[in-house]
């Protein structure tokens, strides 16, 4: 063997040493959930890549032999080919947490999180060749995580009795957020009868669409909420165009862009009816198990949020029905006190009268009958007395019509004396004399 042969031999060894490295990673990586990929050159060709790579950025784009920045354009303005070159031409490797990427462009756009480092290749006399990009996305972590702050937050509206709509509008939002794909979120409140149900919230459906379906009935094939309502079960319509469950309410849907709805009933404690919890889509759609359990834990806590309002309301309903007895009671022990006032200012009154009539008795007692009305007290009457009054201590006084009738009626034992009239009933039926009184003003 020459000389030369044996250079080119020493050269060769480390090329496959590499190639056999590489080969390895391959394996070791090829089922994995990491992402891998190998580059190679400045321009960053992807030489290499393994499934898991291949389903992040999206199954339509899995192609070798391209550059990175070819096959995902979208990472240039990211800034994530510029850290490609930066490791390439440094050789220093790069390491990042939970980095935010935007993946694909227009409708599959997606935001993704990744864990990942940028670890240089290198060859036989240290230089760089390449760049292993090796990962583990944290969407999901960082979701969950998300999810775990609202989720803690809508608790905390709970606890310090928030308004529903607040806390309904809210969560819906929040859902609306974390769904990896468009979802349009609907809440519907059973009335206490469990009959229909009304709007409780829907930030992204067209206030058009709110209006039509605020009080629809609790019925099998009424739509996805109604008949969700009347089972008492989740009720999946993953294509509203030719469910029959649809048939009364699908041009609405057509009107609102609606597809699709997955509706799971809102169930108290006790097993009683307390609203619906509908996922709306664009397109036509079955739920993965992650969509039925995002459901199912917003659907308990939309349970904890409306309860807690049946309970305060209930509260503040008993509060105003027992402030309202109080009213009551108040008012009625004040019509006690204006008619026990009443009363005694009668009696007053009655004492005086009582008083006038001894006072005129001891100055009539000489005079059978005067002419003047001796009934008027302090201010005297000069009209001309016309009846007797008597009671039944004996005292007698004459006196006006005006201030007998007001001695019969407030003195308990006063009477006509009056023998030619044949007493108070005769009197009263005397319209002649009744007219009379109405002649003679109180004084």
């Amino acid at each position: 063997m020459t000389a030369a042969s044996d250079r080119r031999s020493l050269d060769a060894e480390p090329a496959v040493a590499g190639q056999a490295v590489e080969g390895d990673l391959r394996v070791l990586f090829g089922q994995s959930i990491a992402v891998f990929a190998s580059l190679v050159g400045p321009a960053h060709v992807v030489e290499t890549a393994n499934p898991a790579f291949f389903a992040a950025i999206g199954e339509h784009r899995a192609r070798t032999g391209v550059p990175l920045v070819e096959l995902m354009p979208e990472l240039t303005g990211q800034g994530f080919i510029a850290l490609l070159d930066e490791v390439y031409r440094t050789g220093e490797p790069h390491t990042g947490r939970d980095v935010r990427v935007v993946l694909g462009t227009g409708p599959r756009a997606r935001e993704a999180f990744f864990d990942f480092t940028y670890e240089p290749r290198r060859d036989g006399e240290g230089d760089v060749v390449g760049i292993r990009v090796i990962g583990v996305e944290t969407t999901q972590v960082k979701h969950a995580q998300h999810l775990m702050t609202e989720h803690r937050a809508l608790l905390e509206q709970i606890a310090r009795q928030a308004p529903l709509t607040e806390v309904l509008d809210g969560m819906a939002r929040c859902i609306e957020d974390l769904a990896p794909q468009e979802v349009l979120v609907s809440v519907l409140l059973a009335e206490p009868d469990g009959l229909h149900l009304r709007h409780g919230a829907a930030p992204s459906l067209p206030d058009f669409y709110n209006e039509a379906i605020d009080g629809i009935a609790t019925g099998d094939g009424v739509g996805s909420c109604g008949t969700a309502a009347h089972r008492r079960e989740p009720v999946i319509v993953t294509d509203i165009a030719t469910d029959p469950f649809w048939d009364d309410f699908r041009d609405l849907a057509g009107r609102a862009g609606l597809a699709a709805c997955w509706s799971t009933p809102i169930l108290a404690r006790d097993g009683s009816l307390l609203g619906t919890f509908a996922m709306y889509h664009r397109t036509p759609r079955a739920p993965q198990d992650v969509d039925l359990a995002l459901a199912r834990v917003f659907a308990g806590t939309a349970a904890l949020a409306i309860e807690r309002h049946h309970t305060e309301q209930a509260r503040r309903d008993a509060e105003a029905r027992a402030e309202a007895a109080r009213a009551e009671l108040v008012k009625a022990m004040r019509a006690e006190q204006e008619l026990r006032a009443e009363a005694e200012q009668r009696a007053a009154a009655a004492a005086e009268l009582a008083d006038r009539m001894r006072a005129a008795s001891v100055a009539q007692a000489a005079v059978p009958h005067p002419r003047q009305c001796g009934l008027g007290g302090a201010d005297g009457c000069t009209e001309p007395a016309e009846l007797k009054v008597a009671d039944a201590w004996g005292d007698a006084a004459w006196g006006c019509h005006s201030h007998a009738e007001e001695a019969l009626l407030n003195v308990r034992s006063a009477f006509i004396a009056n023998e030619e009239l044949g007493g108070l009933t005769a009197y009263l039926n005397r319209r002649p004399s009744r007219a009379r009184v109405t002649e003679h003003p109180r004084t």
